[in-house]
């Protein structure tokens, strides 16, 4: 398993310790990619992992830039009227983008930003 992958399980794992289900993992379309996408009860949590070891060009938080929150929105729209026409919903979930930032493979070093702007 590729470093990339292994943090995205370690974020998995830790996410479902604090009670989140995981719904998609890797989901793409053209245009974006989001990690993982997870539930909290009603809300739907569109989660971008980052794994960062070498802080010379910034930390894991700073490696998320305007373009890569820009492809992230696309990709969580994308999710969402593909989720709308399988289900019929009738309105969208609430929604919200974390971030899980790593230094490390160590899972005690797991910082969660919950509800980042995305815009």
């Amino acid at each position: 398993m590729n470093r990339g992958a292994a943090a995205e399980a370690l974020a998995a794992e830790f996410l479902q310790r604090r009670g989140l289900k995981i719904v998609a993992r890797n989901y793409r379309c053209r245009g974006g990619e989001i990690d993982l996408i997870a539930s909290d009860g009603d809300t739907l949590i569109f989660v971008e992992v980052r794994l960062r070891s070498d802080a010379a060009f910034g930390g894991a938080a700073e490696s998320i830039t305007a373009a890569k929150k820009k492809r992230l929105t696309f990709a969580a729209a994308h999710y969402l009227s593909r989720l709308s026409q399988m289900s019929q919903m009738s309105k969208e979930p609430p929604c919200r983008f974390d971030a899980i930032l790593l230094s490390s493979l160590d899972p005690g070093r797991i910082e969660w930003l919950v509800d980042i702007d995305a815009n």
